[in-house]
């Protein structure tokens, strides 16, 4: 009789030594100091979504984010589209590589921008000569087009007639008015009406340095072949 219960005993204290060992420990509650408020609510969920690696903010988003609400910001980080026109000088970005340095390249070709307040002919007011462009040397801007406008680029209130073609730019969540060289499509800058300016024709030429070379006679540079209008 002892040993059949001697054996029950041990069958018994086998299968609960079995169960103790499978079942997971119980979860150790967190103390948290103090009640548990919707703030601390809050912040435990927002500390959690920023910690996911698919939601957690990247620097690209963050400044795509902001650039459509601060469309003069984002003007330097990002070209204007291009747009498929013809002009008289019609060089290849090869071409035009071999004959233009990596900044004006950049401008003039690929539509970039200079920071403002450091171009040689912001504040460059001279009584006489003619700007043209620093690519393919047509004449753009006469001296007497030049104004101090304050806005940290060359600013003129008119061109040489054909001298610059404008056509709309819709980049950056806004709509501008793109001015390039009618003779080679080179990027100049933008054009804007109606500020206010004491000037005869209440327009502001804002346009790249980079993009031009001043002459101190009018009769210097090539004479300019277009007629204002991209073909």
């Amino acid at each position: 009789m002892l040993i059949p219960i001697l054996k029950r005993r041990l069958y018994t204290l086998s299968k609960a030594t079995s169960r103790l060992h499978l079942s997971p420990p119980p979860p150790t509650p967190t103390k948290l100091r103090g009640p548990i408020t919707t703030t601390t609510t809050t912040t435990i969920n927002t500390f959690s979504t920023f910690s996911s690696p698919s939601r957690r903010p990247t620097r690209t988003n963050l400044l795509k984010k902001s650039m459509p609400s601060l469309p003069f910001l984002g003007s330097f980080f990002s070209s204007s589209p291009k747009e498929k026109m013809s002009y008289p000088d019609g060089r290849s970005d090869d071409e035009w590589r071999a004959v233009l340095n990596k900044d004006q390249f950049r401008v003039i070709r690929e539509k970039g921008t200079e920071a403002p307040f450091t171009g040689e002919y912001d504040k460059h007011m001279p009584s006489a000569g003619v700007y043209t462009c620093a690519a393919c040397d047509a004449p753009l801007y006469k001296a007497n087009h030049k104004f101090k406008s304050g806005c940290g680029w060359p600013a003129y209130f008119d061109s040489i007639p054909g001298a610059v073609t404008r056509h709309t730019d819709s980049s950056f969540g806004m709509e501008r008015t793109e001015i390039v060289c009618s003779n080679c499509g080179g990027h100049l800058g933008h054009v804007f009406k109606g500020e206010g300016y004491p000037t005869p024709t209440d327009e502001r030429h804002c346009v790249n340095s980079i993009s031009l070379k001043f002459h101190d006679k009018e009769g210097d540079g090539q004479k300019t072949a277009g007629n204002g209008e991209a073909k």
